[in-house]
């Protein structure tokens, strides 16, 4: 299908991304890589009057160690991501889950910001960011706040986000050589996962187990008490709600979720 007409404002720094946002309200929405808007104004799922190309913003293309932290601008894509010398040191789980996103193609325009203001439950790098503890750094007219990943996805598609703001930075634990695992699912190699999980620290996320990216409570509070990675794993769907599509019923996306849990934990344990 074709999309809707709409106005297209290019947007060199982020001051005017913002005051186009402000500007055009509800009628307007960001464009990054486009991978996860364009296919759905192709459908009519996503109807913008205007959409504001941000991609032109070379501030906001950055990965750096700042203090305990690294930090990523929100427009690094995923390429620059997975190749990455700072993050391959300070943080490998997230340059090898970015090399699993999609094809080349995908990883040469979808940019990390993109991906986390989608709100998809079936993303890579949201669920490997939750996995770390990470922090969503937004800013508006007001200026800057910081939202723990915990708290910046809501819901299907539904963030914190405000609609005169726009993610600008990622910031997230260094792990260093701390063990990490990531372990997904698919029909073929770049499809979407049809269940991911990330662990790393003690913390388990899983991808499409939910309406979001979503927490394995139960499996990080069994091995805080000292369970097994076999019985810890078998928690990993307790408290989620997956659906059910031509790819997986709910049941057996709760096996792959149990399953992928144990793979993630041996691998983030040298097992």
């Amino acid at each position: 299908m074709i999309p809707s007409p709409f106005e297209l404002v290019r947007a060199r720094t982020v001051d005017e991304a913002l005051a186009a946002l402000t500007e055009h309200g509800d009628d307007a929405k960001l464009l990054a890589g486009g991978h996860s808007l364009l296919p759905l104004m192709k459908l009519r799922l996503a109807v913008p009057a205007v959409l504001i190309d941000i991609s032109g913003i070379s501030d906001l293309s950055y990965v750096r160690v700042d203090g305990d932290q690294v930090a990523i601008g929100a427009g690094t894509r995923h390429f620059e991501l997975e190749r990455s010398e700072v993050a391959g040191t300070e943080v490998p789980l997230l340059p090898h889950v970015a090399g699993r996103v999609g094809d080349p193609q995908v990883r040469h325009r979808g940019t990390l910001g993109g991906t986390v203001a989608h709100s998809d439950p079936a993303s890579d790098l949201p669920t490997a960011l939750l996995a770390l503890g990470g922090t969503v750094v937004v800013q508006g007219p007001g200026g800057r706040r910081e939202v723990p990943v915990t708290e910046f996805w809501l819901g299907f598609f539904e963030t914190a986000l405000s609609p005169d703001e726009m993610v600008v930075e990622l910031r997230v634990p260094r792990t260093g050589s701390a063990g990490w695992g990531y372990e997904k699912f698919t029909r073929r190699e770049n499809d979407w996962p049809i269940v991911a999980a990330a662990a790393v620290d003690g913390r388990v996320a899983l991808a499409n187990m939910a309406g979001m990216v979503v927490r394995a409570t139960a499996t990080e509070a069994a091995l805080a008490r000292g369970a097994s990675i076999a019985e810890a794993a078998e928690l990993a769907d307790q408290g989620t709600s997956p659906s059910a599509d031509m790819h997986a019923d709910q049941e057996y996306r709760r096996h792959l979720a149990r399953l992928l849990t144990r793979r993630a934990l041996e691998t983030a344990a040298g097992s």
